[in-house]
């Protein structure tokens, strides 16, 4: 961009935001406009066209560091007049400040601003970069930059983050963007779609979606793991068995019960967990001792008699030496 463009255009009017503005609050306020403006939603409507393309414009400008710098200090040092050629013999035309004028006092005074190879030297402002140079200097036009990202939220089942989905989102004007969910996404991760943001000179932005899954009644995930609750009997704990235990893919896998397993035990099933382009989980099998509510009259003699025979055994004998501080 010109600096000529600069002195005539007030960027920071243009998003409506004030001169000593952070990054944030920029940001803020082009996305505000963006989507007021956006061609996609005033198709027809040359002034909302005009309005974006200088919303975008300014943008580029105050969203960059170093551009912002150079900006503010043109501008300052322009004061909003436009420069223009001297007249013959090198005075001044039309009652306007040429460039040596305008620039005098910045460089020295008197004798006019400093030239290199015929042009004002611009140097000690921007570090280098006279007319014409790669210092970031006056003449040089911005590099084009994409259009910003957009963003997104959508909701799938557990299933769906578990073998991967696809989704489709629904545009204002009607297009509907595919978002192929990878299979082992988690809970509040986004996906990128390429070239679905914000147009820009250098391309589209992107859009980002973030997905939020639905839990579970029975499996629940933890990183790659998966946690499952698995009731057995009393006589099952105490004496083991084999047991059948539902997995993600939805058969079932025997499981051997190791005799004397506590409730809460856990047995670790190895590479039946979430997979993932990057690893694959286990699954955590934790084992629920069942009390039996209402026990018949032989059962009810069968637990006495078994109480009678493990007498001498104790599991808070050693309770409050634990205890003591």
């Amino acid at each position: 961009m010109a600096s000529q463009d600069w002195i005539e255009k007030d960027f920071y009017a243009i998003l409506g935001v004030a001169k000593d503005a952070n990054e944030a609050d920029i940001k803020k306020a082009y996305r505000k406009l963006a989507r007021k403006y956006h061609p996609d939603t005033n198709q027809g409507d040359v002034t909302a066209e005009q309005k974006f393309k200088d919303i975008s414009e300014a943008h580029s400008v105050l969203a960059d560091k170093e551009q912002r710098e150079q900006y503010d200090a043109i501008r300052a040092m322009g004061g909003g007049a436009r420069f223009s050629a001297g007249g013959a013999g090198g005075a001044p035309g039309g009652g306007q400040a040429g460039f040596d004028d305008i620039f005098s006092n910045l460089f020295g005074g008197g004798g006019g601003a400093r030239t290199r190879g015929g042009q004002p030297d611009f140097s000690d402002l921007f570090g280098g970069g006279g007319f014409g140079g790669g210092g970031g200097g006056f003449g040089q036009s911005a590099p084009p930059r994409k259009g910003a990202d957009r963003t997104a939220n959508t909701s799938i089942s557990f299933s769906g983050s578990i073998k991967g989905t696809t989704i489709g989102l629904r545009e204002q004007n009607g297009e509907v963007i595919d978002v192929r969910i990878p299979a082992g996404i988690k809970d509040g991760q986004s996906v990128r779609v390429r070239g679905k943001g914000q147009p820009g000179a250098a391309g589209n932005g992107d859009l980002l979606v973030k997905v939020k899954v639905a839990e579970h009644p029975f499996f629940k995930r933890e990183e790659n793991n998966i946690r499952v609750h698995v009731p057995v009997t009393f006589d099952e704990a105490v004496l083991g068995a084999k047991i059948h235990v539902p997995t993600l893919d939805g058969d079932t896998v025997a499981m051997k019960v190791p005799a004397g397993s506590n409730s809460g035990r856990t047995l670790r099933l190895k590479g039946r967990g979430v997979k993932t382009s990057k690893a694959t989980g286990d699954l955590l099998i934790i084992l629920d001792v069942v009390i039996p509510q209402n026990l018949s009259d032989a059962a009810k003699k069968a637990v006495e008699d078994f109480a009678a025979a493990t007498q001498d055994a104790d599991p808070r004998e050693d309770l409050a030496a634990k205890a003591k501080l």
